[in-house]
């Protein structure tokens, strides 16, 4: 009995040690990066990894003054904001059809959308480039809303499929026997059991839309347009050649806030998500 004790907590030991490794690499970039946003150049050059002198936000007013983050901010969460109401509204709806209804090549239709998921950004860019040059959406906010919002539907249809499967069909005959229509018990009985899942594709999306890089930078070329991604890559053009590490340091900070702040507080709402919907096991 006492040998089985001790397995079990050598066992536990070795099992933590390489998850206390992964936890140290990956937060210590993340803890980095805060403490360089309130360093000077001069400090950063003179020693990049020790701690700053004075915990000075003025890195963060020069983010702001200086690079136009507060309307790179603005950008980004208005494209996310609408590119998620967009993408959530057609991909929740299109799940509950093929979930709930049988028509000719629906399982067809299933499976594209499941290929859909495996087929990498960089091979859609030139289409979707020559697409939203002819609809005239080029360098557009909206253009780049839709263009988010189609990229999203093949992995929010996927999760919600399998989140919406496993909500029962006598809440919807239920309903239909006190006179819900369709749209009654699409949106009064079966959104509300949804919540979960659809919290859970609304932040995976946000995060997705809000650090997006490729195709803002292939779709936007105004400056007044451009997303904060954009405009942290741009930064370092403010300065030209002598660029200001802290300013770049702090704007890189104000990307990262959101998502982390987002994640902490509805963390269990996206494992419960995850667990009921389309990749539980």
């Amino acid at each position: 009995m006492k040998e089985r004790k001790q397995m079990r907590k050598i066992t536990s030991i070795l099992t933590r040690i390489p998850l206390v490794l992964y936890s140290v690499v990956v937060l210590y970039p993340l803890v980095w990066t805060v403490f360089s946003s309130f360093k000077t150049t001069t400090e950063f050059y003179a020693s990049p990894f020790s701690f700053p002198t004075v915990f000075d936000f003025t890195n963060y007013v020069k983010a702001f003054t200086e690079a136009s983050i507060g309307s790179y901010m603005w950008n980004s969460v208005a494209v996310s904001v609408f590119a998620i109401l967009l993408c959530n509204g057609f991909a929740f709806t299109a799940a509950y059809v093929l979930v709930r209804y049988t028509f000719p090549f629906s399982g067809l239709l299933k499976r594209i959308f499941m290929s859909a998921m495996f087929i990498p950004i960089a091979f859609s860019i030139i289409p979707l480039f020559m697409m939203l040059n002819q609809i005239h959406l080029l360098d557009n906010r909206f253009g780049l809303v839709l263009v988010y919002a189609a990229s999203a539907i093949p992995f929010t249809v996927y999760l919600m499929t399998g989140f919406l499967a496993s909500i029962s069909r006598e809440y919807e005959e239920a309903a239909r026997m006190d006179g819900c229509n369709n749209f009654g018990v699409l949106f009064r009985i079966i959104a509300p059991m949804a919540r979960s899942g659809l919290i859970t594709v609304t932040i995976f999306n946000f995060m997705t839309f809000w650090n997006e890089y490729i195709m803002a930078l292939s779709f936007i070329s105004s400056e007044s347009k451009r997303t904060l991604t954009l405009g942290i890559a741009f930064l370092m053009e403010v300065q030209r050649y002598a660029t200001d590490w802290g300013a770049l340091f702090a704007g890189l900070v104000i990307v990262m806030i959101p998502t982390l702040v987002l994640y902490a507080l509805l963390q269990r709402k996206i494992t419960s998500g995850l667990n009921m919907g389309g990749l539980k096991g």
